[in-house]
């Protein structure tokens, strides 16, 4: 290999790999999905893999991450799609603006994409609270960016950090933390970090650009309308949250009963990800569904209808997966291990070092936290006592920083708020740097802790 050790060898192919992958999304627009299947298979064949395995080695990464991330996926877009459907979402907001006043609007509103957004996908929650954002600064007269950047914010932390949420669920599996624990850490991480790149800077930033928004949106969005009577607060929350609360018990349980006890196994098959989120979508048919006046029929249709944005998130996702198993078979994960090993870097640090490169690079923050995942997973091995669900946030709060113009978010944010590229770097790209880095620092704090 011209004079090259392996390791050396495997991490100058994994570079070309990645940089390939980064190539194809960003330079000759492919499918993220034809991508990443394409970047797995040029490392399988460059890295001296046996033939027979490279696709083998594919086709288990792809099965192995869709196995529990699909049926989740699945689940949870059900159950926002029922939520936005009875007006749940604006119960939410509207009690929280209610309860807040005018002067800390902004609070609310984080507040609200916080709970709201915890069962659903960051671009969904965008669309379902946008409306919101377009009326409350109609009705109280805050400027659109003041009352927008806290909403973008609490979004944005709880799909980097807080499971149900694809990526920190895919890196649980890839690390093999626990759920329960990523949820609580992810909290107590996520709120104070949500408040800082929230309402804080939101106050701070609406003052240069304040965001003037479009005429046409304004009439689109902010018009209220004449609907059935919206769920109530209570009903709303104890749908949305009641996945959480469940993973929550399952790890108490594991605490505090031993592995052999029925009541523990019991608990441990309730807040399973899947069968929390099954119950909720239960509760949710009825609670958001029934209870609101729909027919079997009406919300038959609402259920078909949220699953088709999704499959191109299942394909990438599972695409990612396949990837990953890649970097490990190959043994590129192992080399990366033993150079970071003589480094001397704390692998929480370094989780979150490459999933940030890879996500300024390919703008998305799920492919960062799979491929940022599969490329530390083997340091949680070699490394004694690194806390595995620390590694978890680490990667996800990197998978958040610098979104630029190589991101879907970054126009999405840019055209709803109708503002020029620059005040979009201003906005939202200083936000989702100011997350990536609060919630590294407070992560690096609490490993000083657990």
């Amino acid at each position: 290999m011209f004079g090259l050790s392996k390791e050396v060898f495997l991490l100058v192919d994994a570079l070309a790999a990645i940089l390939g992958l980064i190539l194809l999304i960003t330079r000759w627009r492919v499918h993220p999905f034809i991508a990443l299947t394409l970047a797995a298979g040029f490392l399988g064949l460059t890295s001296g893999m046996p033939v027979a395995l490279v696709m083998k080695s594919f086709q288990d990464g792809f099965g192995g991450v869709l196995g529990f991330v699909g049926i989740v996926l699945g689940l949870g877009t059900m159950l926002g799609k029922m939520m936005a459907e009875s007006g749940g979402a604006d119960r939410i907001a509207r009690t929280l603006v209610g309860a807040f006043g005018r002067e800390r609007v902004h609070w609310a509103m984080m507040f609200a994409a916080f709970l709201v957004g915890i069962p659903l996908f960051f671009e969904i929650g965008f669309v379902l609270l946008i409306p919101l954002v377009f009326i409350v600064a109609r009705r109280t007269g805050v400027s659109l960016i003041r009352i927008g950047i806290p909403l973008l914010a609490g979004l944005s932390v709880v799909h980097g950090l807080v499971p149900p949420h694809p990526g920190p669920l895919l890196a649980i599996g890839v690390f093999n933390a626990d759920i329960g624990k990523t949820i609580f850490y992810g909290l107590l991480v996520g709120l104070p970090t949500a408040m800082i790149a929230g309402p804080i800077f939101g106050k701070f930033i609406s003052k240069y650009v304040p965001g003037e928004a479009s005429p046409e949106l304004m009439a689109q969005l902010a018009h209220e309308p004449e609907a059935r009577e919206l769920p109530g607060f209570g009903i709303t929350l104890l749908t949305v949250l009641l996945p959480v609360a469940l993973m929550l018990l399952k790890t108490f349980a594991d605490v505090a009963f031993d592995e052999k006890n029925v009541v523990r196994q019991w608990l441990d098959f309730i807040g399973h990800p899947i069968t929390a989120l099954l119950a909720a979508l239960l509760l949710s048919l009825y609670t958001f569904g029934t209870a609101r006046g729909f027919t079997s029929k009406q919300i038959m249709k609402f259920v078909d209808d949220s699953l088709a944005p999704t499959a191109a998130i299942v394909l990438i996702i599972g695409a990612g997966g396949g990837f990953k198993q890649m970097l490990v078979a190959s043994g590129v994960g192992n080399a990366i291990g033993q150079m970071a090993l003589h480094a001397q870097i704390s692998p929480i640090l370094l989780a979150w070092l490459v999933a940030g490169l890879i996500r300024i690079a390919t703008g998305s923050a799920t492919v960062a936290t799979i491929t940022g995942a599969g490329i530390v997973a083997p340091l949680a091995t070699m490394v004694p006592g690194v806390n595995r669900e620390l590694l978890v946030l680490a990667t996800g709060a990197g998978s958040l920083i610098l979104s630029h113009v190589n991101d879907a978010g970054f126009w999405l944010v840019k055209q709803y708020f109708n503002m020029s590229v620059a005040e979009t770097f201003k906005t939202w790209t200083v936000m989702e740097t100011l997350i990536s880095v609060v919630a590294i620092i407070f992560i690096m704090l609490l490993s000083m802790v657990v």
